[in-house]
C-alpha cells in the first residue's frame, strides 16, 4: 500500500536532552490535576463507589465520541472480551480464530471458557490479522473471529467483515489499543474502531491511550437487546436485582474509574493528534535508513499510535539487530519495548493447542524483529529528535 511521507522539519536536540520515559503518566496527569482533583472530591462527597451517576455519564460521553454505539462498561479488558464471547453462547470446543500475534488475553478469554484458540497468521506490514489467512481457518466449529486492532490502526476491517457474513460468523473486535481510530468500510462509510462488528472491546489500563487510574473496561455495539444482554452479564447475569437468569460475571467499573476517565475522554483528540504528530516526525526522520522500517499506514485507517513500532530487519549474519539496537538505545538513556518476544502459539500455556515452530512464520519473524520506541502526548519534539537521531546513528 502506498503512503507518501511529507517531510517534516526536525529540531536538533539538546544536549543531554531531559530524561526519556517509555510513557509519562505523571506529566500526563500533572497538566489536568485540578480536573483530576475536582473528579476524585465530587466521588468522594457523592459516596457512590458501585454503579455511581459517574458510569452512566461516561458510558453516555464515550458513546457519543465513538459516534453512537451502546457502551457497557466493565471490569477490565480482559473481562470484556470475555463477555462478549460468553453473549455467543457458543458450545464448549467451539473454535475462536484470532491473531498470532497480539497480547495473550485474547486467547485467554477463549480458553478460560472451554473455546478452542486457533491463531492465525498476520500481515507483515501492519501486523494485524492476514484476511486470507483467517478464511483459510474457518471450519463448521468456528463461533467466531477476535480481530485486533494492534498499535493503533484498524485491521482490515472491510474484507473480514465481509468473510464473516459469508460464512455467518460473528466479528468481536478487541479494541485496547485502537480508541479513536477510525475506518472506511467498503461501503463507504467511516466508522469508530471497534463499533463495526457483533462486538467491539476495550481496555482502560493506565497505559492505554484513554487509560484509567487503575483497572477498566467496556464493551460496544450498534444493538440494543445485545448490549442489554451485556450488561447482565456483566453483573452476575441478573435481570432484576436478585434474580439471575444467566451464569455471568461480577464485572464493573468502579464509580471513581469513571469519574477519571470523563475528565481524560475530554483530552483524548488532543493526545491522539499529538501521538500522530510525533509520529510523523519519526517518520520523517527514519523513512530512509537501511535496514528499517518505520510503521505501515493502512490508507483506509486512521492510526492513533498506541505503539511506535519499528521493525528492524534481521542481519545476514544471523545476529539479531533488533536486540543489539535496544540495547544501543539503552546506553545512550532512551527506553524501548518489544510486543511481543514470543508468540502465543509457543507460550507453554498454550502448548496444548498442539502448535510448533515455523506454522506461523510472519508472527514468528516479527517477534524477532519488531521494537517500539517511546511515543507519548508528554513526549518533546527534541526528545524525538534525539530518539531518531540515535536510532540513525546504529
Amino acid at each position: 500500500m502506498a503512503f507518501t511521507l511529507q517531510p517534516l522539519p526536525l529540531p536538533t536536540p539538546s544536549s543531554p536532552v531531559s530524561p526519556i520515559q517509555m510513557l509519562d503518566l505523571a506529566a500526563q496527569h500533572a497538566a489536568i490535576q485540578p480536573e483530576l482533583d475536582e473528579a476524585l472530591r465530587h466521588t468522594l462527597h457523592e459516596a457512590a463507589f458501585i454503579q455511581g451517576p459517574a458510569v452512566g455519564e461516561f458510558a453516555q460521553e464515550l458513546s457519543d465520541y465513538l459516534g453512537g454505539p451502546h457502551i457497557v462498561p466493565c471490569a477490565n479488558g480482559t473481562d470484556a472480551l470475555q463477555l462478549a464471547l460468553m453473549s455467543l453462547s457458543l458450545p464448549a470446543g467451539a473454535e475462536i480464530i484470532m491473531p498470532a500475534f497480539t497480547y495473550v488475553a485474547t486467547l485467554e478469554a477463549a480458553a478460560i471458557l472451554g473455546l478452542r484458540p486457533v491463531p492465525v497468521d498476520v500481515r507483515p506490514d501492519t501486523f494485524n490479522l492476514d484476511p486470507a489467512a483467517v478464511e483459510a481457518a474457518i471450519t463448521p466449529r468456528t463461533g467466531a473471529i477476535i480481530v485486533v486492532h494492534l498499535f493503533g490502526q484498524c485491521a482490515d476491517l472491510p474484507v473480514l467483515l465481509s468473510i464473516g457474513e459469508k460464512y455467518g460468523v460473528p466479528l468481536i473486535e478487541d479494541n485496547a489499543q485502537a480508541i479513536g481510530a477510525t475506518c472506511q468500510l467498503a461501503d463507504g462509510r467511516r466508522v469508530a474502531a471497534g463499533t463495526a462488528g457483533y462486538a467491539g472491546t476495550t481496555s482502560f489500563f493506565p497505559s492505554k491511550n484513554l487509560g484509567a487510574l487503575g483497572d477498566g473496561g467496556a464493551l460496544f455495539t450498534q444493538d440494543a437487546a445485545r448490549a442489554q444482554l451485556l450488561r447482565q452479564l456483566a453483573n452476575h447475569g441478573q435481570t432484576r436485582k436478585y434474580h439471575h437468569e444467566y451464569i455471568g460475571l461480577n464485572s464493573r467499573l468502579d464509580t471513581l474509574q469513571a469519574a477519571l476517565l470523563r475528565v481524560k475522554l475530554r483530552h483524548l483528540p488532543a493526545w491522539t493528534a499529538r501521538r500522530q504528530r510525533l509520529a510523523d516526525q519519526y517518520d520523517s526522520a527514519l523513512a530512509d535508513v537501511a535496514g528499517l522500517r518505520v510503521p505501515a499506514r493502512d490508507p483506509r485507517s486512521t492510526h492513533v499510535f498506541h505503539q511506535y513500532t519499528l521493525i528492524v530487519e534481521e542481519a545476514a549474519s544471523g545476529s539479531n539487530r533488533r536486540d543489539e539496537l535496544q540495547r544501543f538505545l539503552q546506553e545512550r538513556g532512551i527506553p524501548s519495548v518489544v510486543y511481543y518476544p514470543l508468540p502465543n502459539h509457543l507460550q507453554p500455556a498454550y502448548g496444548y493447542l498442539g502448535y510448533r515452530a515455523g506454522q506461523f512464520p510472519v508472527a514468528e519473524r516479527l517477534c524477532r524483529t519488531v521494537l517500539s520506541v517511546p511515543i507519548h502526548p508528554t513526549l518533546s519534539d527534541e526528545q524525538v529528535a534525539y530518539v531518531a537521531q540515535t536510532i540513525r546513528q546504529f
